[in-house]
């Protein structure tokens, strides 16, 4: 066999468009081997994430396929298993994506030094992020600590070039691809499907509402927003793409897309973002109680748009971002319980569950991350009367109100005796300290 060849290693790239280490690998080499390894070690942290992780697996394949490749599956240790398959196929070169996760460090650090032990060429590329961690910073910082700025700077740099799909990829001769693993049930019925062809057919379909974005994007009943993380936390879409399709760097959605990015550098300059408080001198006042965050986590806490978020949570795998502030506020703000079981909670729901952002987001909530107001509250009544002002959400996701007319669903407690006791759902949990306003 003559010519170069190069394993591609995927992890939460799941594309071939806008794919940095796979087009330049199949530009430089002969034949490219791209392979996935399914990590026992991650199996059991999420159904949800499982079932959708499993549909992005066969759709990669099917788009390797159609360019002539194909996509080899691997059980085990991914750097051990990266390894071995380079040996197989006579491998010069190792590529994958850059990441910033806990997890994703100690793989580079293990990857980098048994590359160096087989003496292969290993190289690290961008593609998760629209601007890579560290590639804008603060003077006398190694990265931002407040949005604002960074903001600012991310606007102002010039961004790589998207990439095209390879035109072709090639395979070595008779490489034992595997098997797809079976696909497996989630825990929310109502989960969209994975694969980077359902991405770009969701974000043709949501492009055009984009002018409405900042309208819209709030509405939890009319529920505006994109819905596309899922697909970005997977990869199946490029981050890049989707900002250059958007258009406008300054336009609300493409700062939501910044948002991303942020949290990512912070979560490189800080790998214990899931775990240890980021702010400085935070105070670990937190109680622990497992009924609460049950009744909280189940959908069952007495108030309304708080258990309509969490249900929605548990039904699609999925949370309106209006709903993640307000059930996140009531669980640490109001509940005073650890943002860190909060944060384990979603961590096993959400399809777009990921260190950098639900870690970050939870953080900002909290009090002890990036928010520079970190005695923040969210009002939950004044947050529904606000960003569901007739009540659909909440009936949508909390049946028991359904009759319940317009806005006096955020507040049964309110309505009178009679109508109160022909309703199956309960009053406010038991709160500590004193009882927040607006529940007097």
């Amino acid at each position: 066999m003559t010519g170069r060849t190069a394993v591609v290693l995927f992890t939460r790239d799941l594309r071939v468009h806008d794919h940095p280490a796979l087009a330049t690998s199949c530009a430089a080499f002969d034949r490219v081997v791209p392979l996935y390894v399914l990590d026992p070690a991650l199996a059991g942290l999420s159904p949800n994430r499982t079932r959708f992780l499993h549909q992005c697996l066969a759709a990669l394949r099917a788009e390797l396929r159609g360019l002539g490749g194909d996509l080899v599956l691997r059980h085990g240790d991914p750097v051990a298993e990266t390894i071995r398959l380079a040996g197989e196929v006579g491998a010069e070169g190792v590529a994958l994506s850059a990441d910033v996760s806990r997890y994703a460090e100690r793989r580079a650090r293990r990857l980098r030094a048994e590359c160096e032990r087989h003496r292969l060429h290993l190289r690290f590329f961008p593609g998760l992020t629209v601007v890579e961690p560290g590639e804008v910073t603060p003077g006398g910082g190694d990265h931002y600590r407040v949005f604002g700025p960074y903001h600012r700077a991310w606007s102002g740099q010039r961004w790589r070039d998207e990439l095209a799909a390879p035109s072709r990829v090639v395979l070595p001769d008779r490489v034992p691809v595997g098997r797809l693993p079976a696909l497996p049930a989630g825990d929310s019925p109502d989960a969209v499907v994975g694969g980077e062809v359902a991405a770009r057919r969701r974000l043709d379909r949501w492009l055009p509402t984009l002018r409405h974005y900042d309208d819209l994007h709030d509405d939890l009943a009319g529920d505006g927003t994109s819905r596309l993380s899922p697909y970005l936390r997977f990869g199946c879409l490029s981050p890049l793409t989707v900002a250059n399709r958007a258009g406008d760097r300054g336009s609300p959605f493409v700062r939501q897309v910044c948002w991303r990015d942020f949290y990512h550098q912070v979560t490189a300059a800080f790998p214990d973002v899931s775990s240890k408080a980021y702010r400085r001198g935070a105070a670990d006042h937190w109680r622990y109680d497992a009924d609460a965050l049950s009744g909280w986590a189940e959908g069952r806490t007495g108030v309304p748009i708080v258990d309509a978020g969490m249900r929605q949570l548990r039904a699609q795998g999925w949370l309106h971002n209006r709903a993640r502030l307000i059930t996140a506020g009531y669980l640490t703000k109001t509940l005073g319980l650890d943002w860190r079981d909060g944060l384990a909670v979603y961590f096993r729901w959400l399809l777009d569950g990921d260190v950098a952002n639900n870690s970050g987001n939870w953080q900002w909530v909290a009090g002890t991350g990036n928010d520079t107001k970190p005695y923040r509250g969210f009002n939950p009544i004044r947050q529904a009367e606000r960003y569901d002002p007739d009540g659909g959400y909440v009936r949508r996701w909390v049946p028991e109100l359904a009759a319940v007319a317009g806005k006096a669903v955020h507040q049964p407690w309110r309505l009178p005796d009679a109508v109160r006791r022909t309703l199956d759902y309960p009053p406010p949990a038991a709160m500590p300290g004193a009882v927040p306003v607006w529940l007097r």
